[in-house]
């Protein structure tokens, strides 16, 4: 998956798409506020491989839980039997699909442009998106089981 790995990027939702994006994947649980889905101009809304609800909120509390926030949204990610589990094994699908090269009569020709992970967060620095994007690019040891 080393062209997947050079080919997930991160955009904040509410920031201009740009031509070199390919397919963009909105990875949040909630639709961005004040904006329409012509604006976010996104291919897929991936609700489910977003962190869940409580675990959103928990974090949001407190926003200096970062380093627990991110142990716990890895953990649900690699539940087997959740669903944001199922969502990221379809997403790392889609990553290598658009990792490829392009696919013909494909409608947005995005094949082998990549991904791009579109979030709504304002921190750029401490979001779960970058979580996400690690968990695709294969930063975490490997799972057992």
């Amino acid at each position: 998956m080393s062209a997947a790995r050079t080919n997930v990027r991160l955009r904040r939702v509410y920031d201009a798409p740009e031509p070199g994006d390919g397919f963009r994947v909105l990875v949040d649980r909630l639709w961005p506020r004040g904006l329409s889905k012509a604006a976010a101009r996104v291919d897929l809304w991936m609700k489910e491989v977003a962190p869940s609800t409580d675990l959103r909120r928990w974090y949001h509390a407190d926003l200096t839980r970062w380093a627990e926030f991110r142990r716990r949204y890895k953990a649900e990610l690699s539940d087997r039997h959740g669903r944001a589990r199922a969502a990221l094994d379809e997403l790392r699908a889609i990553v290598r699909e658009h990792s490829s090269q392009p696919a013909r009569g494909r409608k947005g020709g995005t094949g082998g442009q990549g991904v791009t992970l579109v979030y709504g967060a304002k921190d750029a620095e401490q979001n779960h998106a970058l979580v996400l994007r690690e968990v695709l690019m294969g930063r975490l040891p490997s799972r057992r089981g």
